[in-house]
């Protein structure tokens, strides 16, 4: 197949004036966004892609080509790399979904753009199937970004249309990407530098996963604007005449935070929004360029400081000192009118660049002025210690520590010779020394700080000196894996003790293997591991592993092996899909209402709501496919849905509520306000008189003129729990309600 250059010309093809005023827009976006741009390039890419895709639709009906060009319209506005890139954007899903080779890209674009494209089909391929467990999508990140970072730049872009228009897609799929996007995406936003497209991606997660929340901080938001922005117009007012008076070029603003920031925040200090008080940002930046940009930072900082009274323990220096992605800025929080707290951040217009545009900005002012990139080294460098680490046998495990090393607070640590290093906070001295060298975290012995010696679980601080005393007799020790922080040192140290087992293991069988030679028994694999099971070991490797390591006799196995009987092989095992139809097989009584499964309604199927969350009929929900199968019902907005959606999926079907009535729910709700008189007869008469809803147990307790109080009630779904949260919080002196969740370890 070749195409044809009537198709690359576009001379016989029709194409809807409404995509091609897109295009023309794209190209003028590209005029102004980047250093330079190829428009026959650009025009050439479209019309291939018009044409593999004319016969496509997505799933809200309208044509395909709308989807690339708005991903590489987000390309450009967003991360704003160069015409290549765009390219790539308006061609990433050719060669996945139509007629159009690889090849065919490659004679028409050149091996550049062939590359890019493919890096991109195999990360769409890896993401799109079941089959391929998470660690294995994470690599193929990796590998991706190692071999060209736009790959996952247009990536970036790709996700973030599909969340802007993720209302087309069913519920269960929207659980899953949204899951993915808030777990995976944002993160690796954050660690490429793209402040503004992570702040978009957490938001339009929350919006999927927590759609009470999500509205909730936008009313509130909303309805205290006018306010917010006359205190910000005081506040700025003084700064502003001074640095004007002072010379400055400048931009000085305020900004709401990101909603999933205050949500983050709201969560974590157990307080409502009205509570919150750091829900917006003074940000002031600066046309000032190199050397002297610096000093003028310091210089408004100055002039911020002499006329608010700072508060010192929150003074943050990421210029001196910038964070792993490049993000420079001065950060401070100082008391403003009414003894309201306020934080600024200062800038130079080229640091507000690297903040909003990560690694694209660099590239861009790499472009534009002669300067080494090391920011973009130090990234590339991240990515390739990911790949060197030994893959983990479980996949759970390398998902979890790559998301640990996509950390968002970092600390800056020393070595007695003035080397920085960068940690995720939290790390320990372990941590540091794997990080220094492989070797030296293996074998590590002790740890002096800023000269003292300390316990190797100690946590770093910021401008700690870290000084590593090491042995050759020393090998790690497991119980370090509780307390290291970092994906290398997890990493080295697993794998080391996976090793140690290995060859305890290997040691163990052929022990037994001679044993049993010499006896003239010849047992299977499957006949061990039943043998291993009936003897209570979780498995034959956990059998052969104390048998090498001395905990347990190879006699005594011997001994049960010629008491056993010989039975036949096993059947297929317990696959995923074996544990779905299992599932859909199953007809045990149900106390539960019927639920619609996977699009059917099934009244016979055991199911069980999770203790975690606690869902009633009108919750967002899925179901979680037991080894027994039955299913366990979680919330979406769950603590551990997570985890669950992301590293379980074959386990995962959707649910709906079906219509029943008269069928009652414990629900649970979290009080708080003035502890007067009277208030706990005002909560029960709003709830079991003007309501007519049975309480099960209600608790409070005051201390210094404030009550908490939790009420655990019977509720018929999540309209009647709404109804109640409304007519409490119109109580006089409640400060808030909320649903409260039972405290719950893990969802098993």
């Amino acid at each position: 197949m070749i195409l044809s250059s009537s198709i690359l010309q576009g001379t016989e093809l029709e194409i809807e004036p409404r995509y091609q005023t897109q295009l023309n827009q794209l190209i003028e976006d590209c005029r102004v966004h980047l250093v330079s741009v190829d428009d026959d390039l650009i025009r050439r890419a479209f019309r291939v892609a018009y044409w593999a895709h004319r016969n496509d639709r997505r799933a809200s009906g309208e044509l395909y080509i709308a989807h690339p060009l708005a991903v590489a319209s987000l390309c450009v506005r967003h991360i704003g790399l160069d015409d290549l890139t765009v390219a790539a954007a308006l061609l990433h899903d050719v060669v996945e979904d139509t007629e159009v080779t690889l090849d065919l890209i490659r004679d028409t674009f050149g091996e550049t753009l062939a590359g890019i494209i493919d890096g991109l089909t195999k990360i769409s391929g890896a993401f799109d199937s079941r089959a391929i467990g998470q660690a294995e999508n994470v690599r193929k990140l990796m590998l991706s970004m190692a071999s060209d970072i736009r790959v996952i730049l247009v990536k970036f872009a790709d996700r973030l249309h599909n969340m802007q228009t993720i209302e087309s897609l069913p519920k269960h799929k929207q659980f899953k990407i949204a899951t993915e996007t808030l777990e995976l995406f944002a993160p690796l936003a954050h660690r490429f530098g793209f402040f503004a497209l992570r702040s978009e991606l957490e938001d339009l997660s929350l919006r999927v996963l927590n759609p009470e929340a999500f509205e909730e901080i936008v009313r509130g938001l909303r309805s205290s604007k006018k306010d917010r922005d006359g205190f910000v117009d005081q506040f700025i007012g003084p700064i502003r005449d001074r640095l004007r008076a002072d010379g400055f070029d400048f931009e000085v603003y305020g900004r709401s935070k990101n909603l999933f920031s205050i949500y983050r925040k709201m969560k974590r200090q157990d307080k409502a929004l009205t509570e919150v008080y750091d829900v917006f940002a003074i940000r002031i930046v600066l046309e000032s360029e190199g050397k002297k940009g610096k000093e003028d930072c310091w210089r408004v900082y100055s002039i911020v400081t002499d006329l608010y009274k700072p508060l010192p323990e929150r003074f943050r220096d990421f210029i001196s000192v910038p964070k792993s992605n490049g993000y420079q800025s001065l950060h401070t929080t100082v008391l403003g009118p009414g003894g309201r707290r306020v934080e600024i951040q200062i800038r130079t217009r080229e640091m507000h660049e690297v903040a909003e545009k990560g690694v694209a900005a660099h590239w861009k002012y790499k472009e534009s002025v002669d300067r080494s990139d090391e920011e973009m080294d130090r990234f590339l460098a991240w990515v390739r210690e990911l790949l060197e680490t030994p893959r983990p046998e479980q996949a759970t495990e390398f998902v979890k520590d790559f998301r640990l090393n996509l950390y968002d607070e970092e600390i800056y640590v020393f070595t007695p010779r003035g080397d920085l290093f960068t940690l995720p906070r939290g790390a320990s001295p372990v941590d540091f020394a794997f990080l220094v060298h492989t070797e030296i975290g293996y074998h590590c012995i002790g740890a002096k700080v800023n000269g003292k010696m300390v316990p190797l679980s100690y946590k770093l601080n910021s401008g700690d000196q870290v000084e590593i005393i090491t042995s050759k007799k020393q090998t790690p020790n497991p119980d370090w894996i509780k307390f290291v922080v970092t994906q290398k040192a997890r990493g080295r140290i697993r794998h080391w003790i996976n090793e140690k087992r290995r060859k305890a293991s290997e040691l163990g069988r052929d022990l037994w293997e001679k044993k049993a030679q010499k006896a003239g028994l010849d047992l299977t694999e499957q006949q061990l591991q039943r043998l291993a099971t009936r003897m209570r070991f979780p498995n034959v490797q956990q059998l052969f592993y104390e048998i090498g390591v001395g905990l347990y006799d190879v006699q005594d196995l011997l001994n049960s092996a010629r008491g056993a009987q010989p039975e036949g092989e096993d059947g297929e095992g317990d696959s995923p899909r074996l544990q779905y139809e299992t599932f859909l097989d199953t007809a045990q009584s149900s106390a539960s209402p019927a639920l619609m499964i996977d699009g059917e309604l099934h009244t016979d199927i055991a199911t069980h709501y999770a203790s975690c969350c606690n869902p009633i009929p009108g919750d967002d929900v899925f179901g979680y496919i037991s080894r027994t199968g039955s299913v366990k019902i979680h919330r979406i907005n769950c603590r551990n849905a997570p985890n669950l959606l992301l590293n379980q999926p074959d386990r995962i079907v959707p649910v709906e509520w079906s219509r029943q009535k008269d069928v009652q729910f414990v629900a649970a709700l979290r009080v708080m306000g003035e502890d007067r008189v009277g208030i706990v007869s005002d909560i029960t008469t709003v709830i079991s008189k003007d309501l007519r809803t049975n309480i099960r147990s209600i608790t409070v307790s005051s201390e210094d003129g404030v009550f908490e109080g939790t009420i655990v009630l019977y509720v018929s779904d999540l309209q009647h729990l709404r109804r109640l949260i409304d007519r409490i919080k119109r109580l006089a002196g409640i400060h808030g309600v909320y649903r409260f969740e039972e405290d719950a370890d893990s969802h098993r």
